[in-house]
């Protein structure tokens, strides 16, 4: 049994907490470790927290074309970075002007950290792609240029890393449901490692961006050669206001709504069934698993959820639980060379590839988890998530509370029978984009593991450990 014993003066005065878990020794040890050293709390760093206040409902604003200034939310901290994807807010400036104390910015460098609900405590390190970028009222921002004492590539890894994560979640309120707040994150304890290591995570951060820009470029080479093979490069489509359809037209399909008859649907359409490799609707070339899967009681799972899914058709992390404490909607298994496509109308473009790691996980019954014997798994996932696969699930949603894409009108998807040839040029592309994204993750938990060993060992093991790692990549 582990126990501590706190003498009532040594109760911390911050967070007003008496609870057992604040003090377990583990805690104590890790705390008295970082004190013990070179260290400085964050307000004696010049850090500088903020966040945003109770603005009115925004989202009718809300732009998903990349117009206006990115709106960050939880969804966008992913294994620790801030990513942008196809599901990201974009705000007029206008927006922002008109709140100027309600809705707070973040720049290029700053950290953001999830203030509460299930994604307490995620850590983002803010990149440099855009100028600004506002934040929702679910953030904490960590404004960096003031501290000059430390690298803020150091302090953003040393948060996200397992000892970081320990101690900011062990300051959050327990009143209600568990928060982080500004003044229990300025009092905590900072430590301050050498420049010349502080400094390799900084090489390391911009070694795994820039894996990552390959990756993301491989990717679009990818996805512009199923379009040049359908000859849809730069094709964009047109949003009519008013058209004109007939009565029977609406009885055979079952639609009444004037979203599902825009012409930019047949469009599509259109363009597809003139491929010259010929077509097919999905539900005669795609195999789609629906057979619902039990997990055992005691038996540990991955599970994916949407949150899991990068814009990138990749699957970045998962849950792992017991079968009992599986949500009840963690029931379809899936395995490796799936495709799992988001049957949500304002996440269909979550669409990933399941890897080996994720062989046998499950997934949420949110996901439809399909293979095909006509299409090489990455095709598929391209296909999908292209122009022409996005249009036409976009189509097929229906429902008032909450609009998806049910099992009838994904099987009516019309898919071109790509040929061979750019089959495997995608699937050759595709793989080098995973691996180019799995090598900029390697670099990233390489420096968590490094900010460990540093506090637990020493900066000598902490250096090798780099050294040793960043060989392989």
């Amino acid at each position: 049994m582990q126990y501590s014993i706190i003498n009532y003066s040594k109760l911390d005065s911050i967070v007003f907490r008496i609870d057992a878990e604040y003090y377990m020794p583990d805690l104590l040890r890790l705390e008295k470790k970082i004190r013990d050293g070179k260290s400085k709390n964050i307000r004696n760093l010049n850090g500088k927290l903020d966040c945003s206040a109770f603005y009115p409902s925004i989202t009718e604003y809300y732009d998903f074309a990349g117009n206006g200034v990115p709106f960050l939310r939880v969804n966008e901290i992913v294994n620790g970075l801030v990513r942008l994807n196809q599901d990201t807010a974009f705000l007029p400036l206008k927006v922002l002007i008109d709140n100027p104390t309600t809705i707070s910015h973040a720049s290029p460098g700053d950290i953001v950290i999830a203030k509460g609900g299930n994604s307490l405590g995620k850590v983002g390190l803010v990149t440099n792609k855009y100028t600004d970028y506002a934040f929702c009222r679910d953030l904490i921002v960590l404004r960096t240029t003031e501290i000059t004492e430390i690298n803020h590539y150091y302090l953003w890894v040393y948060l996200h890393s397992d000892i970081g994560q320990k101690l900011l979640l062990r300051t959050a309120s327990q009143t209600g449901q568990p928060h982080l707040t500004l003044e229990a994150i300025y009092q905590l304890d900072i430590p301050i490692p050498n420049t010349l290591l502080q400094s390799q995570f900084e090489i390391l951060y911009k070694d795994a961006q820039e894996f990552s820009k390959q990756s993301e470029e491989l990717y679009y080479e990818a996805e512009a050669i199923l379009l040049s093979e359908l000859s849809l490069v730069n094709w964009q489509p047109k949003h009519t206001l008013s058209f004109v359809r007939n009565y029977s037209e609406t009885e055979q399909a079952g639609r009444i709504d004037a979203e599902y008859f825009q012409p930019k649907y047949d469009e599509i359409a259109k363009a597809i069934k003139k491929y010259k490799g010929g077509w097919d609707i999905l539900g005669n070339v795609v195999n789609i698993k629906d057979k619902n899967h039990k997990p055992k009681d005691k038996q540990a799972y991955k599970y994916i959820e949407l949150a899991n899914i990068a814009g990138n058709g990749e699957v970045t992390d998962c849950m792992l639980e017991e079968g009992q404490d599986l949500p009840s909607r963690a029931r379809r298994k899936v395995a490796a060379g799936d495709v799992i496509i988001s049957s949500i109308e304002g996440s269909l473009s979550s669409i990933a590839l399941i890897e080996k790691e994720y062989d046998q996980s499950l997934c949420s019954t949110g996901f439809y988890v399909v293979n095909s014997k006509s299409f090489n798994s990455a095709t598929l996932l391209v296909l999908l998530k292209s122009i022409a696969g996005q249009l036409q699930l976009k189509k097929g949603c229906s429902g008032t509370i909450l609009t998806a894409i049910n099992s009838d009108e994904l099987k009516k998807l019309i898919l071109p029978l790509i040929g061979e040839k750019a089959q495997t040029q995608i699937q050759q592309k595709i793989g080098e984009s995973f691996d180019l994204r799995k090598q900029s993750k390697h670099l990233l938990e390489c420096a968590k593991k490094a900010v460990e060993l540093a506090i637990e060992k020493d900066e000598k093991t902490a250096m090798k450990w780099i050294s040793e790692q960043t060989e392989i990549k």
